[in-house]
């Protein structure tokens, strides 16, 4: 049972609960114990996913609560929407004229095809957007659609999406040089080859691939100028293993160096753990007076946050 009243909720466990988790206690990091109802408090509007685990730490989902999210990370996941919460869906096209193309891209880099899914629009393309977690933002975000949509709209200019899926994400991500190889030295050429070069290059991504984005688009201004970071994982180092508490290598890499040619769309949820970090990194772009728009939404590190973001990333980046 639940009881939401403004800004606060109160969850009331089921009897074999022991535990609550959720995007305020970072999922795997700070199970908070519970006995009975507890009474948290979150910003206006808040959208919040969460479950129970039973004494062993098994997931339970809210038996009393039917809200499964659109987008879930487990079967288990349960969501609040507080009143007066921000969301809107995003937009869709009247008709879809662009075209996804789908490949299984061979990589000599990892020895290993990948999934790549290409959106092309039916006008030619001024801008390419190399996206990580691809199948993600292909399938559950529909990024396409949006990019659709606004183009339709005569909001953007026509964009190339190329959305690429990791084989192995976390070794892949975590500030991986055979990754960059693999981007610059098989994915550019062949995209290129296939469907032509665009005169603007950008990346993107959410959590540890929004890192990436802004590490690979900092070590090669000169391709990339573009970069929608999404929930950034700015606690990683290179060669680390721990997203939660690692020091912001990057961040410190970054203001350390001269100003680039850059343009940043940043964007996170005030209730996750990478919240304060994103707002350190949103911090070194504004000190050293980089373009770019930073937003925060009521919610936490989920596909819900991110969804939110597209069609602001897309209408920000390519207005120029």
């Amino acid at each position: 049972m639940l009881k939401v009243q403004q800004r606060q909720v109160t969850f009331t466990p089921p009897a074999e609960a022991a535990y609550l988790i959720g995007d305020f206690t970072d999922w795997k990091q700070r199970p908070l114990a519970i006995s009975g109802p507890v009474t948290l408090e979150f910003p206006p509007g808040a959208y919040v996913e969460y479950a129970f685990l039973d004494i062993h730490k098994k997931p339970l989902a809210d038996p009393a609560n039917a809200n499964v999210p659109a987008h879930p990370w487990h079967a288990y996941d349960r969501f609040i929407m507080l009143p007066e919460n921000p969301f809107s869906q995003p937009p869709r096209p009247h008709k879809f004229r662009g075209q996804v193309f789908e490949h299984a891209f061979p990589s000599r880099v990892f020895e290993k095809s990948r999934m790549c899914y290409v959106y092309e629009p039916a006008e030619s393309p001024t801008a390419t957007l190399f996206v990580q977690d691809g199948a993600a933002f292909y399938h559950k975000l529909q990024f396409q659609l949006v990019a659709e949509a606004l183009l339709e709209r005569k909001i953007i200019s026509p964009v190339r999406l190329v959305m690429l899926e990791p084989d192995e994400r976390e070794k892949e991500y975590w500030l991986n040089e055979r990754y960059e190889h693999f981007l610059l030295q098989e994915v550019l050429p062949w995209i290129n080859g296939q469907y032509g070069e665009t005169a603007r290059k950008g990346l993107w991504g959410a959590s540890l691939g929004g890192l990436t984005a802004a590490w690979l688009a900092w070590k090669n201004p000169q391709l990339f100028t573009l970069v929608g970071c999404q929930s950034g994982c700015f606690t990683a180092q290179p060669g680390g293993c721990n997203a939660y508490s690692e020091p912001e290598w990057f961040t410190a890499q970054f203001a350390a160096t001269p100003r680039q040619p850059l343009r940043f769309y940043m964007q996170t949820g005030q209730i996750e753990w990478l919240l304060a970090p994103n707002r350190r990194f949103a911090a070194v772009l504004a000190d050293k007076t980089y373009p770019h728009l930073y937003s925060e939404l009521p919610s936490g590190h989920t596909w819900a946050t991110w969804e939110q973001g597209l069609a602001q990333g897309l209408a920000y980046l390519l207005n120029q």
